[in-house]
């Protein structure tokens, strides 16, 4: 038996300004495909059980660090309201989820790496 075969590599990605504050990490980059997806910053964080007013506040710190729009929003109205990200946003998010999928792909090649040593 393996005693190393429950391990399973578990990591987070985040890009941080040179004093170190947080700008976009892995929550950040799912809220910003879930408003993509619902077409509604509401109905994105209901999906995910966070907070709107948090939400909106750190989506607000993250567009004043990097200098541009994530969001576009439609205020309500008889059909309500809507969220969508702007081409800014959708341009991050896709070369997020690039970065993303890449990384995965190096983590899970040396995190075998780290089994075959582990069980030599």
């Amino acid at each position: 038996m393996n005693k190393f075969e429950n391990l399973k590599p578990e990591y987070k990605i985040w890009f941080s300004s040179p004093n170190g504050d947080g700008i976009l990490g892995d929550g950040k980059w799912k809220i910003l495909k879930q408003i993509d997806e619902c077409g509604s910053l509401v109905g994105a964080c209901e999906k995910m059980g966070i907070t709107y007013r948090r939400t909106w506040n750190d989506l607000r710190k993250i567009e004043k660090m990097l200098g541009f729009h994530l969001l576009e929003t439609v205020r309500g109205g008889q059909e309500g309201g809507s969220t969508k990200l702007s081409p800014e946003g959708q341009r991050l998010v896709k070369t997020f989820d690039t970065f993303h999928q890449r990384m995965d792909k190096i983590m899970q090649k040396e995190f075998i790496r780290l089994l075959d040593s582990l069980n030599s």
